[in-house]
């Protein structure tokens, strides 16, 4: 029996996913200026990450999957940007930043085994 790769079963994805609900959580508290400045990037730029996995995952042809595993790849680094900046103005506690950023180091990784595989994996 042939089992189709959905979604959530490639980790890279599942990883982001969570990372940017733990986000969501974390900066739907903050008052009004910081969730207006600095949460909004932080936000958009995690959300970004699980977004660009799934729209390359949907994608026909190898290089077009790879160009969204790339733009995802982008916003995990964008994202540990704005971790820093928001534990330097002690906005975020230290175990707080030391978990996503444990999952922004981690998602690179994940994400470029997937371009690895769709590169070796898939011919058209």
């Amino acid at each position: 029996m042939v089992k189709w790769l959905k979604l959530e079963d490639i980790r890279a994805y599942t990883i982001a996913s969570e990372l940017s609900d733990n986000v969501w959580n974390i900066v739907s508290k903050w008052d009004w200026f910081s969730k207006r400045t600095l949460g909004s990037q932080w936000v958009n730029a995690t959300d970004s990450i699980a977004a660009n996995i799934a729209e390359g995952f949907g994608r026909y042809h190898k290089k077009d999957k790879e160009k969204f595993y790339y733009n995802a790849r982008g916003s995990a680094f964008e994202s540990e940007h704005w971790t820093k900046k928001a534990f330097a103005r002690k906005l975020i506690n230290p175990v707080e930043r030391n978990y996503i950023l444990q999952k922004l180091i981690e998602l690179p990784r994940e994400i470029n085994y997937l371009i690895k595989i769709t590169e070796e994996k898939l011919e058209i």
